[in-house]
């Protein structure tokens, strides 16, 4: 069966699809610093892949149904920018995400997978533009005022290249902060017509993408392609993701399904990094029940989220 088709297999199967958590958070756990590095956790793609398959085998451990590649960060240019490598080169780290993904799930497969569990898929993550400058404004989406959607798509387009190439399963657009950057991954995509993907964006409260526009609207762009499998938000507080969805909720395509990714809630300060809170991560497994009542078929964590978290997820959601 092709990806494609295993993927409609899989989102017409019993019930969501169970996404990792924080790449970043567990290579942390791991012992590897990342904290200010302009590649972050890309850069792994370079120095050390163990690091990065010992990170996906416990999401997969823990249930994940889908790990995602150590490529948000990662970009043909920055690889140049920061490695000092040709583009060539570039290419093949971009591609090496994939492969090692592939390379864990079929160790994962081949050693323990449980009865009854589904071949776990590759997403091949795509972050925004603005997780290239460095500078916050992935957060914000401010650099899109000064871009027009075809230099977003000239951007954009080797990454998803090299992505579909190495053969993952879907495109996991991430951390879209912009309606403008959105826009420029739908038309793109069209170009990659075996692909899949889902468009996640991050979003400033209960109504408002990042850019500050309305996700009533970043739903309509999503709704334009017949590619995407699933529109949602990431990396925001697990408390917004049910005013977000019921703001669009009548809006979404009958083909496609919710994708919902948050983080723990806790607040993140620039000079102290994460203020823990045990409360605030135990949210996303207690909330998921009610963005599957809602209709969210793909349902995992973003910062600060670990295979614990997920191991919890999967029990509420599938009780194994």
């Amino acid at each position: 069966m092709g990806s494609s088709a295993r993927l409609r297999h899989y989102m017409n199967d019993n019930g969501p699809l169970i996404l990792d958590g924080g790449l970043a958070t567990e290579l942390e756990a791991q012992g590897v610093h990342l904290q200010g590095d302009p590649l972050w956790s890309a850069r792994l793609l370079h120095t050390n892949h163990q690091a990065i398959r010992d990170a996906h085998y416990k999401f997969l451990l823990s249930g994940a149904d889908v790990i995602t590649t150590a490529t948000y960060q990662a970009s043909i240019a920055g690889f140049i920018n920061h490695l000092d490598v040709s583009s060539e080169r570039a290419r093949e780290l971009l591609m090496s995400g994939v492969q090692l993904a592939k390379e864990t799930v079929e160790r994962f497969v081949g050693d323990s997978r449980p009865a009854g569990q589904r071949c776990p898929l590759v997403a091949g993550s795509v972050g925004p533009y603005g997780a290239f400058l460095h500078n916050g404004s992935e957060y914000t989406g401010a650099y899109a005022q000064e871009m027009s959607v075809e230099e977003l798509k000239v951007w954009h387009r080797p990454q998803i290249d090299c992505l579909a190439a190495a053969g993952a399963d879907l495109v996991a657009f991430e951390t879209i902060p912009s309606i403008k950057e959105a826009e420029a991954l739908v038309e793109l995509l069209r170009e990659f017509p075996d692909s899949k993907a889902w468009l996640s964006f991050s979003c400033k409260d209960g109504k408002c993408v990042s850019d500050g526009s309305l996700f009533t609207d970043a739903v309509q762009i999503a709704n334009r392609s017949t590619q995407l499998v699933a529109v949602g938000v990431n990396c925001c507080s697990p408390v917004l993701v049910e005013p977000l969805l019921d703001s669009a909720g009548s809006l979404l395509s009958p083909d496609m399904s919710w994708v919902v990714y948050p983080n723990s809630g806790e607040e993140w300060d620039t000079k102290q990094g994460w203020l823990t809170s045990e409360k605030a991560s135990a949210l996303v497994p207690e909330l998921s029940r009610t963005w599957m009542k809602q209709g969210a078929a793909l349902i995992g964590g973003c910062c600060r989220i670990g295979p614990a978290h997920i191991a919890e997820l999967r029990q509420q959601l599938k009780g194994s």
